[in-house]
């Protein structure tokens, strides 16, 4: 069997780009040979890097002709239908795209080409459905629980996520605001650690991080490698996440966090997440059994102060972290798309 496999979002190199590469490794390992459409054919040795997944079997080439000569075709929508033409078609979506005329007749016929439409999370699922009519499926993405561990722990506050501005904006600005908050009420001998990819679309908004965070304990760490990723996992107390502040969840959902595969990463390294209450943390987190949810900025900064004072609470929950993160392994993602293509 021959898979063809489209994303257009691979220079970003984020979650939905980890969540396209691990499908790809399950056709792989179920024998199926795999043709990647991009530009860059230096794209597995990238994605291997910042994933630390490698996997055989697997070409990257010009065109994949929107599946035509291929027994299936895995796509990734960028908010539109394709006409897709292999013998089996999945269509993924990572975006909860919103008002973007899904119900038209054109659609629905296109409709009539795709096998199965698989979504990221429920938050995306219920947007996604209402736009265009359908009855889609949940398919989390895949976390790597077994190569992320607990590390000798240090007063550490993380956040990863990418600089770029272009779609959703991991508001890092505010992050560093709130750190400097602590800090000046009296938060000693803690630091943050802001790490992410920085190759498109993030110059002058990290200058301005950069700019903001002057004469605090604040590191900078620009498209780290997954060895420095998960050893930052492993080593940090706490994880925050603003991504999605500000934003409405009815109005804006493109704009809030589908899912949030790097809180179930840090989670995986024992990491307390502490993150907005909107979009898909909701699914991930249950508040003060394996992490913690935020309305605004005050309750950010309570809970923080909380962890930091109450070393059992943080060592409590940090275990449950744990627990919770390999409900989203490979493993388990690796069953749901063999179900999937059976």
């Amino acid at each position: 069997m021959k898979a063809a496999i489209y994303n257009p979002y691979w220079d970003t190199l984020g979650g939905g780009e980890r969540y396209t590469l691990s499908f790809a490794k399950v056709l792989s390992e179920c024998g199926i040979a795999v043709d990647i459409e991009c530009k860059d054919r230096d794209l597995l040795r990238k994605l291997e890097e910042r994933f630390g997944i490698k996997i055989h079997n697997v070409k990257i080439v010009e065109s994949v002709k929107k599946g035509e000569g291929y027994d299936l075709c895995f796509w990734v929508s960028d908010g539109s239908i394709p006409l897709l033409h292999s013998r089996n078609n999945i269509l993924h979506f990572q975006v909860p795209f919103k008002d973007v005329n899904g119900r038209t007749l054109i659609n629905k016929m296109k409709l009539f080409r795709i096998k199965k439409v698989i979504c990221n999370s429920k938050f995306t699922k219920n947007i996604i459905d209402k736009e265009f009519g359908i009855n889609s499926e949940v398919v989390y993405p895949p976390c790597d629980v077994s190569k992320i561990k607990p590390k000798r722990k240090e007063n550490i506050i993380l956040s990863v996520g990418r600089f770029s501005q272009l779609m959703q904006s991991k508001h890092q600005d505010i992050l560093i605001d709130v750190f400097k908050k602590l800090c000046r009420k009296g938060l000693e001998d803690w630091k943050l650690v802001l790490a992410g990819g920085s190759e498109v679309g993030s110059g002058e908004f990290l200058k301005i991080l950069k700019s903001k965070s002057s004469g605090f304990p604040i590191e900078f760490i620009e498209s780290p490698d997954y060895k420095t990723i998960i050893n930052l996992y492993g080593i940090s107390k706490i994880f925050w996440s603003a991504s999605g502040y500000g934003e409405s969840e009815v109005k804006n959902p493109n704009k809030v966090e589908h899912f949030g595969i790097s809180i179930v990463e840090s989670m995986a390294g024992a990491c307390v997440p502490i993150a907005l209450n909107a979009g898909g943390y909701k699914e991930i987190i249950k508040i003060s059994k394996n992490g913690f949810l935020w309305k605004d900025l005050k309750e950010l900064v309570k809970i923080t102060k909380r962890l930091v004072a109450d070393n059992r609470l943080l060592r409590r929950v940090s275990k449950e972290a744990v627990i919770r993160s390999k409900a989203f392994s490979y493993e388990v993602f690796k069953a749901n798309v063999e179900k999937i293509l059976r």
